[in-house]
């Protein structure tokens, strides 16, 4: 047992002391972590889940030689918020992440962190689109526990601008090989200097779609073939990865964790209604797939599972115990990936639109940062880009409604419109949600507990929102 003060840069508060607990085990004997993330990928954009033409025999080997969730929910229906919910295991609003291109607040305390302060090494690499690329923010990716990096801001493509530990430049190529370039630099780098952390985030298969995959041209003449080009180019690059992994002989105890951001772009393979944006199925509905040789992880579970679900889990996998200063939203399913029964002890709840997105055009802001440091000028965006969201402590009411919420209490899922319109589904007969039971008498009972506890973790989250959870010692 040992303490450690987290190492942020506060403007208003600042973390209490927080206790973390190793297991008895060595660092060498820790597994490595890698978590590699698509832009924009569906649940149905993959072979495995039977898609009609697209080519994924990396993601389709490792649904037959891994492990599969066949339900698991990005935690957001858009980017940044999801990112948010994988470092810190809480639903992304409580984190002050409420949609696209809002900071994580520093004062959130990350699996980075968590990892780092137990003998691990920890990178991240591509977009992150939760705070700065700049030097000495406390929202860039050092302030949320990561040794190095090499970012862009937002999505990115061919030859882009990012942001290496702070200084930006512009690389040349594929910005997806880029990114995987740099991934295994870093995991060559520490391969045996105890275990690692990595973080590989794809800014594809986000639009525009210029990234093509190696070889000839495929899917031409087929509808939306530059999505899926681009879905094929990360499955290259996936399936690089988990061969460098071999070479490099860390493989059989690294754990391997892909899955994507949110609901895809194409609704017919979403997975359920709608896609990306919405609180339906298809717009939270994502692959899932692990690997642990060591663990010889197989199997599929039906159990609902979250990117809120990530942090716990991996915890417990690698044996690190951690006290937490706030609410987690996520639960430990590790024996789920063990190949054991298991329910949820909790629902999943999403909340998307109770504020706007903000853009963040990664290349253009990345490129004139990199301009003012060649020529040894003021930086630009300080304020902006440097402290965006970190004063910033709204005082929404807690009764507050607005945008679009919904509880997942399998196999129940309820939903709230801008506090005026409620439906209701039963997923496992339903799950496409087009038979609303919120009217029903026979599921009266069932409605309005469902109703109640969604407004319960609503108001929870608007209290974390407003800064309640820093004010506890």
């Amino acid at each position: 047992m040992y303490k450690c003060m987290t190492k942020k840069l506060f403007t208003l508060l600042i973390l209490s002391i927080i206790s973390f607990s190793r297991v008895a085990a060595q660092d060498q004997e820790k597994p490595n972590i890698i978590l590699v993330m698509a832009d924009d990928q569906g649940w149905g954009d993959t072979g495995y889940n039977g898609h009609p033409f697209v080519q994924t025999p990396t993601m389709d080997e490792m649904a037959k030689k891994g492990f599969v969730f066949e339900r698991f929910y990005a935690g957001a229906p858009v980017c940044s918020p999801t990112r948010a919910s994988v470092l810190s295991g809480r639903s992304p609003i409580r984190t002050k992440v409420t949609n696209h291109g809002r900071y994580m607040r520093p004062h959130e305390l990350t699996i980075a962190e968590i990892l780092k302060a137990n003998g691990y090494k920890t990178g991240i690499f591509g977009k992150v689109h939760l705070g700065s690329g700049q030097p000495n923010s406390p929202c860039n990716p050092s302030g949320m526990g990561f040794d190095e990096w090499t970012v862009g801001l937002n999505f990115f493509d061919n030859d882009p601008y990012l942001s290496d530990n702070g200084k930006v430049k512009q690389y040349k190529g594929k910005g997806s090989v880029i990114l995987m370039d740099e991934a295994l630099k870093f995991l060559k780098k520490h391969k045996d200097s105890g275990p690692s952390f990595t973080i590989i985030w794809f800014p594809s298969p986000h639009d525009p779609f210029r990234e093509v995959p190696a070889g000839p041209s495929l899917y031409d003449g087929k509808k939306h073939a530059p999505y899926y080009r681009e879905i094929t180019l990360l499955d290259q690059q996936l399936g690089r990865l988990r061969k460098e992994l071999r070479n490099m002989n860390i493989a059989d105890n690294t754990i391997l964790w892909y899955f994507s951001d949110n609901g895809g772009l194409v609704k017919e393979s979403s997975g359920g209604r709608e896609k990306k944006g919405s609180i339906y199925e298809g717009g939270l509905l994502v692959p899932s797939l692990i690997e642990w040789p060591a663990k010889n992880l197989k199997g599929k579970s039906k159990l609902p599972a979250s990117t809120s679900d990530m942090l716990p889990t991996l915890l417990a996998m690698a044996g690190i115990k951690a006290d937490f200063p706030h609410p987690l939203d996520g639960i430990d399913v590790s024996q789920a990936i063990y190949g054991k029964e298991m329910k949820r002890s909790n629902a999943m709840g999403f909340w998307h639109k109770i504020q706007g997105g903000q853009s963040t055009w990664s290349d253009r802001i990345l490129k004139d940062i990199m301009e003012k440091q060649q020529a040894n000028a003021p930086l630009p965006h300080n304020e902006m880009r440097m402290l965006k969201d970190v004063n910033e402590f709204p005082k929404f009411d807690e009764s507050t409604k607005t945008g679009h919420s919904a509880l997942n209490d399998w196999p129940w899922k309820v939903h709230c419109i801008n506090g005026k319109k409620y439906e209701l589904y039963n997923l496992e007969k339903d799950p496409m949600e087009t038979n609303d039971l919120s009217k029903s008498p026979e599921h009266k009972q069932v409605f309005e507990k469902m109703k109640a506890d969604l407004h319960s973790w609503m108001k929870s989250v608007v209290k974390s929102l407003n800064g309640d959870d820093y004010k506890k010692k």
